[in-house]
């Protein structure tokens, strides 16, 4: 399995109306502190691919990563989340203690 494919894998697994770190995402597929690398590898996933919820992953300040090469997909990412019932603040921020998906096993994972 490639590396993209590991991110992929854990990406595939946020449920709608959850969000997780660039990080968070990077540490789940066993490649602690490259979170950069999770940034790279959804860049690479058609915005419209509904198999990868590439629009949950944001940076850790629980902002979207604004960037001119994304063409357009911020505001797309944004609107999906919002759709999926998913909260700005003013300070166009998600709240990370409400939103932030932590799948078993995780630190802080608790069972409800």
């Amino acid at each position: 399995m490639s590396v993209y494919q590991q991110i992929y894998e854990v990406v595939k697994q946020i449920p709608p109306g959850k969000v997780a770190t660039y990080g968070q995402i990077a540490t789940l597929a066993n490649l602690a502190g490259k979170a950069r690398l999770v940034g790279y590898a959804l860049a690479r996933v058609p915005g419209n691919d509904p198999e990868i919820p590439w629009q949950r992953v944001i940076n850790a300040k629980g902002e979207i990563s604004y960037s001119p090469f994304r063409e357009g997909n911020d505001y797309l990412q944004r609107s999906l989340l919002e759709r999926e019932g998913v909260e700005f603040t003013a300070g166009d921020r998600v709240n990370l203690q409400r939103y932030r998906w932590q799948p078993e096993g995780e630190p802080g994972h608790t069972s409800l």
